[in-house]
Formats: C-alpha cells, sequence, structure tokens
C-alpha cells in the first residue's frame, strides 16, 4: 500500500518523497488577511460536480439492518456509464489543478529536484554483483551487472526499452543457484499480475518462455538450478490486466524447468477446498525442503513442507508435511542446518523472535529459541550471512539497529553504528562473507555501505553515498524532532516533526501523513518530495506511528485493528490538535495525507472531525467498508479491518465506513475541507471504486449546502495501478497534483518556485 508524496518507508508482510540554482527564483510575500485559497478556488462552484445517477433500487441486508448502495453501478470497469464519470470527474479535476501557472513552476522545480542518480544496494550471485540505478528521470530503474565492485557496469536489463510510456515495471527478481540464470516478473500499467521471463546471465539475452496468470508470488529455484516453484491463479473469465475486480481465489503452485512452455509445467501444491490461501514457497538453504508459508490474509501463516530428493525429477504432485497448522502467528524461514529449521516469529512473544524447528521433531515442545523477544525493541528482520551468522534488524522507537548474531547461539557478535533513520534493503547470502545496507533519513537520501567479515576488525566502509541535485542544501539548516503526544484514550503515540530551523515555534503550512495499519512500520526515511513542501511553503511534516502499524510489534498492531480501529482515527486526529495547540500550524494550514488503508484514514478522518483541517488528500483508499471484501484480493484485508459478513464486525466497520458516513454540512464547523482522491485505473490491490462511489456521495452531499465552499475532486489516472512500478513521470505528474492543491487550499504566507 504506497503512496507518491514520499514519506517514511512502510515496511510489511506481503497482502501491502531545496532549491536548484537554474530555476529563476521569486519569492511572494502574501499578506495573511488574505489566504492563497480565497483567491485560487473562489471559482470552483459545486455546480460543476457530476450528478450521479441513484439506483434506489439496490438494498442489501446486513444482518437486519438494511443498506442502500444507491452507486453500485460505480462497480463496473466497463461499462460505458462509469467511464463516463470518470472523464467527468477529470474534467473538473485536472482545470482546476492545472489552470494558471501554479502547476507549470511546481512541476518544473520537482522534475528539477527529482534530477540525481539513485542507487540501490550491490547484491552477489554467482559470478557477477548487480545493483540498480536511476540517473534521475528514467522512468524505471536499470538493472547493471559487474564482473567485481571495481570493474565497469553494463546493462542487464532495462525495463526503460520496454514500453514507451515506462509502464512495464521489472516487479521482482530471482537468480538460479549458480547465478546463470535470472527469473523475473514485468508488471503492466501498475497491476499486480506479472509476468515471468527467464534471462541468461551470460548472454544477457531471454529466453523463450513466458509464464502468465501469476500474482501475489514468489520465485524459488531448486539447487540444481534446472527450475523454479511460483504461484498462478486458474484462467478466468474477462480480463487480467488490473482493471478488474473479481476476487483472487485459488491459487496453485507449480513447478518450471528452464527451456519448456508454461503449459509443460507440473503442478505441485494446491489446496482447493481453501480457495483464499495464497502459497509461498522457499527451497531450504539445503536443497532438501520446500517450505511453505500459507496465507490467507495479511497476517499470520502457517508452515507445511515436502521432501525434495536430489537428482529425483519433479513431474507430479508432492507430499505435503504439517508443521503448523493453526493460524495464529507469523513464521518467517530464514535458513536451516540441516533438519532444524530457523525462523522469525511472533509465536508467545509480540515482539518477535527467532526459533528454531526441527522437522524431525516437529512438536511444539522441542522449539528451541535461538534469540529471545526483546523486552522493547521489534524484530524486524533477520538474514543468514557468512555461513554461521544472522544479519539482524531491530526497530527500536521508531528507529533501526542493526547488528550481527551468532547462528550457533544466539549471542550478540556486534552493531553497526547508525544515526536516527531506517536501514533499509540489506543484501547478504549465506554462502558469501560481505554484506551491503543502505542507510536513509529524513534528511539523507541514502548512504550504502560494505562490510566484509573476512576482515572483522574493520568498521563498515561507505561504498556509496546517494547526493542531491541541491545546490545549497545543509542538513544543518533543518530540524528533526521526535515527539511522544496523548491520545483521546490516554496512550502516548510517537510522531516524527521536520522543518527548517527557527528560533521561536509559529504556525506553518503542514503535511501531516498517516497510515497506521497492518503491522507496517512508518520508519524515517528521504522524500524528495516532502522536501520540496519544506522548501516552497516553508513548511512543516509530520509522520505520526499510528497504533495499527508494527513500530512496537504486534501490541500496537492488535491496539489498532478490528475493534480497535477507531484508536487508528483517534490518533491521528490527537496528532492534529497537539500540532495545532502547540502553535506548529493552524487548521487554514494543515493538510492530511494517506494512501491505501492510509486513504481510509483520511476518508474517515474528514468525515468525524472536518473541524481539524483545511485540506486532505485520500489516495487509493479503501472506502467501502462493507464491500471490501468481494473485490480481487479484499478479502486478505479482514484480518485487520474485520468481516463484514459478521454482525459484530459489520457494526464496527459502519461507524467509520467512509462512504457510509458521508454528511451534509449544516453549520461551518461541518464544512469538508478541500479535499483530493486520487485513484488509478489499473489498481487491482485497492480497486477504484471505492474512490468513484465516495467522490460521487460526497459530492452529493455537500451539492446543496451553504456552508461548503470548499472542493471536493477526484482524479483518476491512466495506466497506473496502486503505486509499485509507477514510472517516475507519473510520479512526478501525481506529485504536482497534490502540492497544486495543496497551495490553491492552504492558508500558505509565502511561495518559493
Amino acid at each position: 500500500m504506497h503512496t507518491i508524496f514520499q514519506g517514511p518507508v512502510l515496511f510489511r508482510r506481503f497482502c501491502q518523497i531545496i532549491v536548484p540554482k537554474a530555476l529563476p527564483l521569486r519569492r511572494q510575500y502574501l499578506h495573511r488577511s488574505l489566504p492563497l485559497k480565497s483567491i485560487m478556488s473562489s471559482t470552483l462552484s459545486k455546480k460543476l460536480y457530476p450528478v450521479a445517477r441513484k439506483d434506489d433500487t439496490v438494498e442489501e441486508d446486513f444482518h437486519g439492518t438494511p443498506i442502500k448502495d444507491v452507486y453500485r453501478w460505480l462497480e463496473d470497469p466497463d461499462s460505458t456509464e462509469t467511464d463516463d464519470f470518470v472523464n467527468a470527474q477529470n474534467n473538473i479535476s485536472r482545470p482546476f489543478l492545472e489552470s494558471g501557472d501554479e502547476w507549470k513552476r511546481l512541476n518544473a522545480k520537482l522534475t528539477k529536484l527529482w534530477n540525481y542518480p539513485k542507487y540501490g544496494c550491490p547484491m552477489r550471485y554467482g559470478d557477477y554483483y548487480y545493483y540498480f540505478m536511476n540517473t534521475g528521470l528514467q522512468n524505471q530503474s536499470v538493472m547493471y551487472q559487474q564482473k567485481s565492485l571495481s570493474d565497469n557496469s553494463k546493462v542487464f536489463i532495462d525495463p526503460n526499452t520496454l514500453s514507451d510510456d515506462g509502464t512495464i515495471a521489472l516487479s521482482q527478481k530471482s537468480f538460479s543457484d549458480d547465478g546463470k540464470y535470472m527469473a523475473y516478473g514485468l508488471s503492466e500499467s501498475g497491476s499486480d499480475w506479472i509476468k515471468i521471463l527467464i534471462r541468461d546471465a551470460e548472454t544477457g539475452k531471454d529466453l523463450s518462455e513466458v509464464l502468465e496468470k501469476v500474482k501475489f508470488s514468489n520465485i524459488s529455484w531448486t539447487k540444481d538450478n534446472k527450475g523454479f516453484f511460483y504461484g498462478r491463479y486458474p484462467d478466468q473469465d474477462g480480463k487480467t490486466d488490473g482493471s478488474e475486480t473479481k476476487q483472487n481465489e485459488n491459487q496453485k503452485l507449480y513447478y518450471h524447468r528452464v527451456g519448456e512452455s508454461q503449459d509443460k509445467d507440473t503442478l505441485v501444491v494446491e489446496f482447493p477446498e481453501e480457495p483464499s490461501w495464497r502459497i509461498q514457497s522457499d527451497v531450504s538453504d539445503c536443497g532438501n525442503y520446500l517450505i511453505l508459508a500459507i496465507v490467507k490474509d495479511c497476517r499470520d501463516n502457517i508452515v507445511f513442507y515436502a521432501d525434495l530428493q536430489p537428482g529425483v525429477e519433479i513431474n507430479s504432485k508432492l507430499t505435503v508435511q504439517k508443521i503448523v497448522e493453526k493460524f495464529e502467528a507469523d513464521y518467517d524461514y530464514i535458513t536451516n542446518e540441516g533438519s532444524k529449521v530457523y525462523f522469525r516469529t511472533n509465536k508467545n512473544a509480540p515482539n518477535y523472535q527467532t526459533i528454531i524447528i526441527d522437522f524431525e521433531k516437529p512438536e511444539e515442545e522441542n522449539w528451541q529459541t535461538l534469540i529471545a523477544e526483546h523486552e522493547s525493541d521489534v524484530l524486524d528482520s533477520v538474514k543468514c550471512v557468512d555461513a554461521d551468522k544472522l544479519l539482524v534488524c531491530y526497530i527500536r522507537d521508531v528507529k533501526s539497529v542493526l547488528q550481527v548474531n551468532s547462528l550457533t547461539d544466539g549471542h550478540l557478535m556486534r552493531v553497526f553504528d547508525s544515526d536516527i533513520g531506517t536501514i533499509v534493503g540489506p543484501s547478504g547470502k549465506k554462502k558469501y562473507s560481505e554484506i551491503f545496507y543502505n542507510f536513509t533519513s529524513f534528511l539523507n537520501p541514502g548512504t550504502i555501505y560494505h562490510y566484509d567479515f573476512k576482515t572483522p576488525d574493520q568498521s563498515p566502509t561507505v561504498f556509496r553515498e546517494i547526493k542531491l541535485n541541491l545546490e545549497g542544501f545543509c542538513r544543518d539548516d533543518y530540524a528533526v524532532e521526535q515527539i511522544f503526544y496523548s491520545s483521546k484514550d490516554g496512550t502516548k503515540v510517537p510522531m516524527f516533526i521536520i522543518s527548517k530551523k527557527r528560533e521561536t515555534i509559529e504556525p506553518r503550512p503542514c503535511l501531516l501523513y498517516g497510515y497506521g495499519g497492518f503491522n507496517i512500520s512508518m520508519m524515517p526515511s528521504f522524500g524528495l518530495s516532502g522536501l520540496m513542501f519544506i522548501d516552497t511553503f516553508d513548511g512543516v511534516l509530520a509522520y505520526p506511528n499510528l497504533r495499527g502499524g508494527g513500530e512496537y510489534g504486534e501490541k500496537w498492531h492488535n491496539g489498532g485493528r478490528l475493534l480497535n480501529k477507531q484508536n487508528v482515527f483517534d490518533d491521528f486526529q490527537a496528532a492534529a490538535e497537539y500540532l495545532i495547540d502547540n502553535k506548529y500550524t493552524t487548521k487554514d494550514r494543515l493538510a492530511i495525507q494517506g494512501g491505501s488503508n492510509g486513504g481510509l484514514l483520511v476518508g474517515s478522518c474528514i468525515n468525524q472531525r472536518p473541524d481539524l483541517f483545511g485540506a486532505a488528500v485520500a489516495q487509493v483508499g479503501v472506502m467501502d467498508m462493507l464491500r471490501f471484501h468481494k473485490f480481487t484480493i479484499g478479502h486478505a484485508w479482514c484480518s485487520d479491518y474485520g468481516n463484514p459478513s459478521e454482525k459484530e464486525h459489520f457494526e464496527n466497520l459502519y461507524k467509520f465506513s467512509p462512504l457510509h458516513n458521508v454528511h451534509t454540512p449544516k453549520a461551518a464547523d461541518t464544512e469538508y475541507p478541500s479535499t483530493l482522491i486520487l485513484t488509478a485505473d489499473h489498481d487491482d490491490r485497492v480497486s477504484p471504486l471505492h474512490s468513484l462511489k465516495f467522490i460521487a456521495a460526497l459530492q452529493e452531499a455537500v451539492r446543496g449546502s451553504n456552508f461548503q465552499n470548499n472542493p471536493v475532486l477526484l482524479r483518476v489516472y491512466q495506466k497506473a495501478g496502486h503505486g509499485a512500478g509507477k514510472p517516475t513521470s507519473k510520479r512526478i505528474e501525481e506529485a504536482t497534483d497534490i502540492l497544486t492543491f495543496l497551495l490553491k487550499s492552504l492558508n500558505v504566507d509565502k511561495v518559493n518556485v
């Protein structure tokens, strides 16, 4: 679940943005009594909103409560009427955003700022190192290959050559154990559907086969390098390009042999009696086990395995053994030593621990703890490196801590020094002695470190430092503070606040971004568009770590899910109150933003507390909480939201569902803030139908209100999805739309473009 206006890094389990010299600078000082909002938004009449047809015949009974669904016709993405509605909305929102020169000026500045080289951590596979690099404005990052870290690099795969508009993205990759082949997935227009191809590492050429109908699958090679396991869905009626809404069910696990066509692949595992199960497979490091982590929603998995016999062809279904049969905890495979298999788990450990399960004695009473749960820090990730070591990353008060523990007995071997920030994408393998990791923070776009266990007395060295293309940028000019504020029920919630340094605090434009769900930790990381907000509007960024996230382990997650979901909205609203009460901002200067589950957050909060916010941006949000489980992968979200088919959860969801709690403003303090709803036509994670129905209801509710003067708009992007793989040009376009909307909606005292 993704946002284009880049804020903190979102870490999640799979379910799932200073001044250039070249631009002429003009600093405008506007009289405080005449905010930009009054100049720019007064020309938008509520009469321009399309009148969406209301079908009063559509009614559904929820546990004895009749609920009308008058805009259900907007759930059909292929109807001419839906298409006309989308076009009518874009014909209002685009002129509103693009009229005048504000959009062009902001876009030019943002494009200039975006144009600097960006790198990923090097990775070693077989005889080569690989890394991703974007020269600045390339739509997709390019994967490079080099023989050694000091050799010249050559392009290994450039997704930019696969489409004219950059909408084909490299979404995943997996190398054979010997490094001779790379199986990789391509997605189109932001869809979750991928096609798997295979590239020869020596020649850089693709083999002939293409694997289709793949979604929510990893790629796991057998150690003989002859093929790999992957999950695919059966053929379905209609489209499978990301614009459909059909539920994703009956995923099956197949084995593909290199050099053969997909129709010859072997079905190895299926669970026809469990259509919602999704199968993630890992071939163990020894090659003797196929470990299956099976999920049905967005938390908790069971663990099965099958024996893989060296030299025996895989040409029939595998016999599956059960290790963990109850969906009650997470189990992430790390490595194995013979029959002893290592997992990261929150079983009896809300902050996670590392355990050993002996597959020859798998009963729970025989499980061993290798690294015990920490009292307060959350065990975020574990990777086996250099034969007998574990690269361990903890979250400590929303900051990364990277260390090395022994695979033998779990003891702490060393801690890597780091500042306040986040460790991103550490790379390393059990067979290699070297590791790479990328450190990022609110003011650091990335520093990549290299460490080799062959020289344990040496400290990690800076392998590559990512440099901004910003003359005069100095981190010392900015202040980053972490405060803890009280939510409605007294819970202390952490929040990062970033701004330019000043001797005194006085109200400034403020962007408050939130997520709060699915055990996702919102960590400190660099966002160029966030820095642009600070620089352009002399603004403040605020990132509260709401309950529902994973920053403090499973207890923090549980505090904001199911019947506790209202806590997330309360936390967010309390963050806004803190910022106003402590003079960071004022209501007319405060904007809120969230994407996906964060879009639900924004939608619910503008219904519940419209008096708190000056503007709101909801991206690809979940807005219909009574029908979310009926489309694509939405049924998996019941683990966080609850199932509307159950009376207790229906009653809870109905209270905060954005679509079902829209109101007509009848007083000044119930006027909706200026609101921009963003979605995309190929979003098959959160279908655009959520945003279409919500904006139809919202515009209808405010149309006749004398108290509603703020605009409520919908922008639907074409050939785009939930966010992953979105080309740079579309990222800049969306960020420009958001910045322009905030400029036209908030009380902005000065503008630097």
